[in-house]
């Protein structure tokens, strides 16, 4: 059976928690989506029991700090496997194109010839286009465009061994333009900022951000079965599951789920 396993939970700034990143696993091998901000990615990879010779799909939605920067310590660590020959076959990380060009300057930048040398040969940097279906570890992953107002970002919907169907809206509010990946889906995955009470505070709006309410609305709406909660400010976090839980229940009848770093839901 496949689960997710949530790796992070938080929005770039936070310090109580991991930032927001996951992976997609049926056991045999683990599709990583986004890494955050640093290498707590290790940490965190170590904590869930993650080998990275099980880690050969990745996902990068945009280049900010919180969901990039992960990634060059994976492709390092992974390197570093491969030269000590315990990494069988290739490292895929798929990205708009756009993000090609980040990867390989930051990566360049920043760690020796040594690791970077194996970029393009067993750490491969593939290209995804608005609309375009690619076979991850066996399932086929439709890349979307979210038409974000920031940085470029693509989500995805991915068909499960179940038929069921999962998708990442990446850190930012649904755009209709998104309906048909995005409707109906078994599963979504939506950042939420802050509670929509805490909206003065959070300043969620002014980020480009969603609140409880508005993503449990849109899930609501757009017949969502399973909602996952993230991407979320770190000074409730004490309390985060049950205060994000009794508000979104106040707009969406589905299953709610506001996961803690760390957490694993069965698909």
């Amino acid at each position: 059976m496949e689960k997710l396993i949530v790796l992070g939970t938080g929005h770039a700034a936070v310090t109580k928690c991991y930032n927001t990143c996951f992976a997609i696993t049926n056991g045999t091998d683990h599709i990583l989506v986004d890494a955050g901000g640093g290498n707590g990615i290790l940490g965190v990879l170590e904590k869930a029991q993650i080998p990275y010779h099980k880690i050969h799909n990745a996902f990068v939605t945009h280049k900010h700090t919180d969901h990039l920067l992960g990634m060059v310590w994976i492709i390092r660590r992974i390197a570093m496997s491969i030269l000590e020959e315990q990494y069988d076959g290739n490292f895929n990380i798929y990205c708009h194109p756009e993000l090609i060009g980040n990867i390989s300057a930051i990566t360049a930048a920043t760690l020796d010839k040594v690791i970077t040398d194996f970029i393009g040969k067993r750490i491969i940097l593939i290209p995804v286009a608005d609309g375009q279906i690619k076979n991850l570890a066996g399932y086929d992953f439709t890349f979307f465009d979210i038409h974000s107002t920031k940085a470029k970002q693509f989500g995805f919907t991915v068909k499960l061994n179940n038929s069921k169907t999962l998708t990442c809206l990446g850190d930012e509010p649904y755009n209709p333009l998104c309906q048909k990946y995005v409707e109906n889906s078994d599963w979504l995955l939506c950042e939420a900022f802050c509670l929509h009470r805490d909206r003065e505070i959070y300043k969620p709006y002014e980020k480009h951000h969603s609140t409880v309410k508005d993503a449990c609305e849109l899930a609501q709406k757009l017949s969502i079965k399973n909602l996952v909660l993230w991407h979320t400010e770190d000074q409730t976090i004490t309390h985060r599951k049950e205060l994000y839980t009794a508000e979104g229940k106040e707009y969406y009848d589905g299953n709610l789920y506001v996961p803690d770093d760390l957490e694993e839901l069965y698909l």
